[in-house]
């Protein structure tokens, strides 16, 4: 990616998470994180094991919040020339294929439990139980943010990038 490209896609995500959010914030809140969720696989290295020639799959595991706003922001985005493509599970069976998994709903640490420790960029909500993935949503100041466990992603065999821990509200590195 070159430098150029990264700066615009760091100034797009900055403003995203600048952007206030309105009254009838749940449907705006929602498709904001939709719009995060595919751009994270732009900052995270997977080792090289866990590498496919195919689609990035994002999975959401438990209730979907989404509808189809993920599908939409997944459908116009690509990863280093690989399209993304969403599945949707009620449980973690099933998920091992996963690049992204959004967990959501009450069994929270049940699920990301049952994903282990397989390179998977685990991603969770403040809506739901109080465990968190990887990447973690929240609202604060009326804008979705996100925290960071670098050290869970490093245990998975994730890399992220700098530049994505700068926008991060708080990083675990413990």
């Amino acid at each position: 990616m070159t430098r150029r490209r990264a700066s615009t896609l760091l100034f797009a995500i900055a403003a995203a998470l600048l952007a206030p959010a309105s009254a009838g914030a749940q449907v705006s809140d929602t498709a904001v994180k939709a719009a995060f969720i595919p751009k994270f696989a732009r900052y995270v290295t997977w080792p090289a094991a866990a590498r496919n020639v195919g689609p990035l799959a994002i999975c959401i595991i438990g209730e979907d919040p989404f509808g189809s706003a993920l599908d939409k922001a997944a459908a116009s985005q690509s990863v280093d020339g690989r399209a993304f493509v969403v599945k949707r599970f009620s449980s973690a069976s099933g998920a091992s294929a996963c690049s992204i998994a959004f967990v959501d709903g009450t069994h929270t640490g049940e699920t990301l439990a049952a994903l282990g420790r397989r390179p998977i960029l685990t991603v969770t909500d403040a809506r739901g139980s109080g465990q968190r993935g990887v990447i973690h949503f929240a609202i604060v100041g009326g804008r979705v943010r996100f925290f960071i466990d670098n050290r869970e992603a490093q245990a998975r065999g994730l890399t992220i990038s700098s530049r994505l821990l700068a926008l991060a509200i708080g990083v675990n590195q413990k």
